[in-house]
């Protein structure tokens, strides 16, 4: 049996919909600018550009449900809905034909970005870590199993803003679809169960601040709604 120095932290997890067992996390990879307008409004041609990856740590994923943390050290926090493909069995160069009996199933997030970090690192030719990386910075639905909602395909994926809708998309309009996001990304990494992949966002991404009430969803899968929280004392 392992001794640890210190007490193991509690393994991340996320709701699974009708269900008292929880999906257990691993790693979460999301996909940079997956969808032709999102890559337009970023200042990108989506026509050129390959998949590209970056990672969140397991324990910025959270329940978009209730108040949300407003994070420090940001004025500039961003919204970005995407659709999440949570993995149950893994592997390595796997074929797009193979990909989609890997996962296990589907809910929808918000990759946030603490925009004003972000655009400071790319000038700076840094990792957009901090931007990307911090704590809460993953809110995520429960996840439907793919034997409850299949493959979701041709669905509208949304977010409103106190009532506003700021990001209105189709699955259609993704660059990659999903079999082609796990078949790229296992080429750099050997995909393992319980790793989630954020799949991109649609245009229209835009500020959160302290206060906002916010509802997002993926037609015929799911939806959440949550406020963000104040802004933390300077």
């Amino acid at each position: 049996m392992t001794t640890f120095a210190i007490t193991p932290p509690a393994i991340p997890s996320l709701a699974i919909a009708g269900s008292s067992e929880r999906f257990p996390l691993r790693r979460v990879f999301c996909v940079g600018r997956n969808y032709a307008a999102h890559a337009r409004e970023m200042g990108n041609d989506p026509d050129r550009e390959p998949p590209f990856f970056f990672t969140k740590p397991a324990d910025a994923v959270v329940p978009a449900a209730g108040t949300l943390p407003y994070p420090p050290a940001t004025r500039d926090m961003h919204h970005e809905i995407e659709m999440v493909v949570a993995l149950g069995k893994g592997g390595a160069n796997v074929a797009a034909a193979d990909a989609l009996s890997l996962v296990w199933g589907y809910g929808v997030g918000i990759d946030l970005t603490r925009r004003d970090l972000q655009a400071v690192a790319k000038e700076m030719s840094r990792p957009w870590d901090v931007a990307k990386g911090f704590d809460a910075s993953a809110p995520c639905s429960e996840l439907h199993p793919v034997a409850q909602v299949g493959h979701p395909s041709g669905a509208r994926i949304w977010l409103e803003v106190n009532g506003t809708v700021k990001q209105d998309g189709n699955l259609d309009e993704m660059i990659w679809p999903v079999a082609d996001v796990i078949a790229h990304l296992s080429r750099y990494v050997t995909l393992m169960p319980g790793d989630l992949i954020f799949t991109g966002t649609p245009s229209g991404v835009g500020p959160l601040s302290p206060g906002d009430r916010v509802r997002g969803g993926l037609d015929g899968v799911t939806g959440f709604q949550l406020e963000v929280g104040p802004a933390p004392a300077a």
